[in-house]
């Protein structure tokens, strides 16, 4: 009986000595608990990736980011017109490009009326009244984006997509709006005028002048309402920005003009033409040729006379890239 306890207590003294050889990595186990790095998306709308990092028994040691603004209102803005107020000075104080302004308001009027309700996009893009015969998938051709963008945007289904429902469709402002045919309406600088004569020199300047061919307007005895651009007869005329050609022909003081109404609905005006080549109701891209430089109309020699009017005001077209 003596031998069998001394042999019982040696196999428990022996096993004892070969499990302290091991260590607690070689038996997979953990004596103290590891901080594990993980990756996750930070929640703070599409920001970037973050270390998160986790106890063993899964406390959080370093917490994932927050959003720290509010997230983007999806309805429309209703902005009442107070005394003084202007489409620049509206637009400076909101943080949104006039265009947009322009754009979700067709046939805008200026000067604005105290009391005149605007509709204002929360994000770059624009507010569109649904009329009878238009549908998601119009929409999305009209403006450039995808049908269940403007549905899942404006929270809504296809089957609640009514007359008179007013939605937010957001737009790229690095791509811009689309023309009819579903093509971009101004590749070559969304949301921007570009030089109708690449390279051009501007001889004129708009704004009020001693030059006495100037008709009068605002008060001024002389005003030049666009700006003159130097070219030879027969130059090339392309397009500043992209939209529907709503004008063409002879037109009085400016001669042979081309007329066309951008996607923004500002009106653009090429005057003293020798030719165009462009007709009524024709879509037309930004860069795309519209006619070419002569001196019809009140004019001296070989030139363009380039104006653009906002809300049938006529507008310092300036800056023009590529001039």
């Amino acid at each position: 009986m003596r031998s069998f306890r001394f042999v019982s207590h040696a196999a428990v003294l022996l096993i004892a000595i070969v499990i302290s050889g091991y260590s607690a990595t070689d038996l997979n186990t953990s004596i103290v608990p590891r901080a594990v790095a993980l990756q996750a998306e930070a929640s703070n709308l599409g920001g970037p990736p973050g270390d998160v990092a986790l106890g063993r028994d899964g406390t959080i040691i370093k917490p994932l980011s927050i959003p720290t603004a509010a997230l983007a209102n999806h309805n429309a803005v209703f902005y009442t017109v107070r005394k003084e107020d202007t489409l620049d000075s509206i637009a400076r104080a909101l943080g949104i490009p006039f265009r947009e302004i322009t754009w979700s308001n067709p046939g805008l009027r200026l000067p604005l009326k105290v009391g005149q309700t605007l509709k204002l996009p929360p994000v770059p893009g624009v507010v569109v009244v649904v009329k009878v015969g238009d549908s998601p998938a119009s929409l999305a051709a009209k403006f450039g984006v995808d049908e269940t963008e403007i549905l899942g945007f404006n929270h809504i289904r296809a089957a609640e997509f009514t007359p008179g429902l007013i939605l937010v469709i957001p737009v790229d402002p690095q791509v811009g709006p689309n023309l009819s045919s579903g093509v971009q309406a101004d590749p070559a600088a969304p949301g921007a005028l570009m030089c109708p004569i690449p390279g051009s020199k501007i001889i004129q300047n708009f704004g009020p002048t001693s030059f006495a061919l100037e008709p009068s307007y605002n008060g001024y005895v002389h005003f030049h309402t666009g700006v003159d651009l130097l070219a030879e007869y027969g130059t090339p005329i392309v397009a500043a920005a992209g939209g529907k050609v709503t004008a063409a022909g002879n037109a009085d003081y400016f001669g042979i003009r081309v007329e066309i109404t951008d996607s923004y609905g500002l009106v653009e005006i090429y005057a003293h033409m020798s030719d165009v080549s462009v007709s009524v109701g024709q879509p037309i891209q930004q860069g795309q040729k519209v006619g070419f430089v002569g001196s019809t109309g009140l004019s001296i020699g070989s030139h363009l006379h380039l104006q653009l009017e906002v809300g049938g005001v006529p507008t310092d077209p300036t800056p023009l890239i590529g001039c």
